[in-house]
């Protein structure tokens, strides 16, 4: 058998003290036990750390230990029948009883949180903007108001549990080669209450929570978006044990809109313009959210895909309430059909551009430009 270095196996220093062993020690067993750790050297290093315990906290052998090394306590820490009708844990208790018993217990004493609970709303596109106060009804657990969460009929008695003796949780204790070993699991008379009730209530049924329909006002701040959530905080269902209540998320749709679209905190509006708006220029009323539309002007010869911005007219942000612009985006609009009148004041206009447009293209003298190529499909 390979010698072992007994601080080592623990992880302590030869200068810690026995409660910084002892504290290690809790800390490998939990790591290392076989009821826990299934992998194969699991059970070996479980031996190799109660046996370096042993001998560290027995004030004797340590000395022996530290003068001789592991010969000075024999090959298995001094013991001839390791194991062998010995409680391993033996001079401070069963630790996975006192360990992870108390913490089961305090687990099931501790207040749990209620349930986090989601509601959609459905927003205009103005209402997103701008923000509303909305009234939602919400299906959530409440504590019953019959019993108020006790569970048991008023002037009933709700007695200790006998089984678990008012713990809420029974233990079973086992033991194998390695020593004893306790199992903490919710009591079965009680289901983890620590007491019985004799008369449920006729309301809850014994539950301690109803579950009811709540009228909950919510304020939409402005600048919200599709998909995003508003988070009110102890309007979930109910907690338990006197725990705090979860929270309601309430989900934003969004509805589109006629005309604008959103892009971050700017709107955007498209705005159409025909053949001689674009090539003369031209001033046009340019809608907004707020109502009072706002003159813009377009000068000569703007091109599909120009942008113009008016500023501050665009969707407040949701940190400091300044506002996105107003973008507005350029479309050509090309009449599909043309009148006789139309017809001979484009092919007039083509005609007098022809020349300009035929020397800023690179030709051979023979192509009739943009205008006469239009002419020609028209025709």
């Amino acid at each position: 058998m390979a010698k072992l270095d007994y601080y080592e196996v623990l992880g302590v220093a030869r200068t810690d003290n026995e409660e910084e062993i002892r504290k290690a020690f809790r800390k490998k067993a939990m790591q290392y036990h076989p009821d826990r750790n299934k992998s194969p050297d699991a059970e070996e290093k479980f031996k190799e750390i109660n046996e370096a315990y042993q001998v560290l906290t027995d004030t004797k052998k340590r000395a022996q230990y530290d003068r001789f090394g592991q010969a000075g306590v024999g090959s298995n820490g001094g013991f001839d029948r390791p194991f062998e009708g010995f409680d391993v844990f033996g001079g401070f208790g069963d630790i996975f009883d006192s360990f992870f018993g108390d913490a089961t217990a305090r687990r099931a004493r501790e207040p749990q949180r209620g349930a986090d609970l989601q509601q959609r709303v459905v927003l205009s596109f103005q209402e997103s903007v701008f923000g509303v106060e909305r009234e939602i009804e919400v299906p959530r657990l409440e504590e019953c108001q019959r019993c108020t969460g006790a569970g048991a009929e008023p002037d009933t008695e709700v007695k200790s549990c006998a089984t678990c003796r008012g713990s809420g949780q029974v233990r079973r204790t086992q033991r194998s080669v390695f020593g004893q070993f306790a199992h903490i699991g919710a009591c079965p008379t009680c289901q983890g209450r620590g007491s019985i009730i004799e008369t449920p209530c006729t309301q809850c049924r014994g539950a301690g929570v109803e579950r009811k329909q709540r009228r909950i006002a919510v304020r939409i701040p402005a600048g919200v978006e599709h998909g995003m959530q508003v988070r009110l905080t102890g309007e979930g269902d109910v907690g338990r044990n006197g725990g705090p209540g979860g929270s309601l998320y309430v989900y934003m749709e969004v509805q589109p809109h006629s005309v604008f679209s959103r892009e971050g905190y700017d709107l955007v509006y498209p705005m159409w313009l025909n053949l001689a708006e674009a090539a003369l220029g031209v001033e046009r009323q340019v809608p907004t959210l707020d109502g009072d539309p706002e003159m813009l002007k377009i000068p000569q010869g703007t091109q599909p895909g120009a942008e113009f911005r008016i500023k501050g007219k665009g969707i407040p942000h949701l940190e400091d309430h300044r506002r996105g612009d107003l973008r507005v985006l350029v479309n050509l609009q090309v009449p599909r059909s043309l009148n006789s009148q139309q017809r001979k004041l484009l092919e007039e206009l083509a005609r007098s551009l022809e020349p300009e447009t035929a020397e800023a293209e690179a030709g051979d003298g023979k192509d009739k430009g943009l205008f006469g190529r239009i002419k020609d499909a028209l025709g």
